[in-house]
């Protein structure tokens, strides 16, 4: 971070090389230069946090995870970021657009157009994944919509930059999160009409990276509320999604799916770990008859045996989240590792008791999110909900050695 008085190239000292620096009246390197800083070149800084950040935090030094979050925020601003953001709301984005899409699909699917399973795009590793490796007999099944961190550079370089009166150039925009893949998308994502060429996320610090800056930091903290989008408001609580260890897309389209398909009111979802923990379904049975079969895949032992499945078209799911980390996002190889670089399980199981302790929230309740659809977006289905919050993906072509599957 430069200084807080200017962001030039000149201004060299960061606020942890000069206690100096943490005074409102420290003369930069440009003032004591004599050389005038040029404001036009300021720009401001958001970082956005992943809810799965928060019990990492929150274990770590001992606090709730409503204290974690608020020592976080005020560590942040203490070193001169102007905004700290939840990324919960651009996670909402993403499930409501994927419930959609699996509907969709659902009943799209036939033995000529096969839609289905739809796989989830949430996890940048996956998708690379995908991408790279699978080809296009997988990315055709990913779920369009973006994930919550691609919302979320949307919803702080397109909305937020317009309500502050900014182009998007003059934000720079870090994301806090649990894994070191969230970096390679920050630099895959493309730049968006919307942005004016500008990306959505300018940096991606790993919670780990964080935590290590707050322990060799000397700075005076004083907590702060987490912002939120909508103008002087502050966040008075922390919420997630309905999942163990992550956002959450299965449960919340499972739910959604099961309401608009079969007019089903599910408000548990049970899951059945099938070949291990990290391998469970969820099923739907109606006059006693599977409806809806769900899976969720974490680790890439699993993806492979899924991808194996599918190969010998024996895969009987509509729906799959996959998630590259065994045990789920909250696993992280950038937050809950031992100095070795092996998991440290007793963090990990402190961590998952903090993040099950959390008031769940789904996205239809929240009242922003359908504000941001009208104002924002220009309406739910609009052309511009479609370009900002879906994507496409880039797949090697295949030759002839490729997956056959048969879906």
């Amino acid at each position: 971070m430069k200084c807080e008085h200017c962001t030039r190239k000149e201004c060299k000292k960061t606020k942890t090389d000069d206690r100096e620096n943490l005074s409102a009246d420290a003369p930069s390197p440009a003032r004591e230069s004599g050389e005038k800083c040029d404001t036009s070149k300021h720009k401001v800084l958001v970082v956005s946090v992943c809810p799965q950040s928060l019990p990492y935090f929150a274990a770590k030094f001992n606090l709730s995870v409503t204290e974690a979050s608020r020592r976080l925020c005020g560590f942040l601003k203490s070193l001169g970021v102007h905004y700290v953001f939840d990324t919960t709301i651009a996670a909402d984005f993403s499930i409501l657009e994927s419930q959609k899409e699996f509907v969709r699909r659902y009943r799209q699917h036939s033995e000529e157009e096969r839609t289905l399973p739809m796989l989830t795009s949430a996890c940048p590793g996956w998708v690379r994944y995908a991408e790279r490796v699978l080809g296009r007999p997988i990315t055709a099944h990913l779920c369009t919509a973006k994930s919550p961190q691609q919302v979320m550079g949307s919803l702080v370089k397109d909305y937020f930059a317009r309500q502050q009166n900014l182009s998007p150039e003059k934000i720079f925009h870090v994301i806090v999160a649990p894994c070191y893949d969230k970096k390679l998308e920050a630099l895959q994502e493309g730049s968006l009409p919307a942005l004016h060429g500008s990306r959505g996320t300018d940096c991606v610090l790993t919670s780990g990276e964080i935590a290590q800056i707050m322990e060799q930091g000397d700075l005076s903290v004083k907590d702060a509320a987490i912002d939120t989008l909508f103008g002087d408001l502050k966040e008075d609580k922390v919420t997630r999604h309905d999942g163990a260890s992550s956002d959450g897309h299965l449960a919340h389209i499972f739910r959604h799916a099961a309401k608009e398909l079969f007019n089903e009111d599910v408000e548990e979802v049970t899951y059945r770990a099938l070949r291990n923990k990290d391998f469970q379904e969820v099923t739907l049975e109606k006059n006693g008859e599977v409806v809806l079969r769900f899976a969720a895949a974490c680790g890439f032992r699993n993806i492979q045996n899924m991808i194996l499945k599918l190969k010998k078209g024996k895969f009987p799911y509509h729906f799959v989240e996959v998630l590259a980390c065994a045990g789920g996002c909250l696993n992280g190889r950038g937050q809950a590792q031992t100095p070795e670089g092996h998991a440290d399980k007793a963090l990990l199981r402190q961590m998952e008791g903090i993040y099950a302790d959390i008031p769940v929230r789904r996205p239809e309740s929240s009242a922003h999110v359908q504000e941001l659809y009208q104002e924002w977006l220009e309406g739910i289905n609009s052309p511009k909900a479609r370009e900002v919050l879906h994507t496409t993906y880039q797949s090697q072509e295949r030759g002839a050695h490729s997956l056959d599957i048969k879906w």
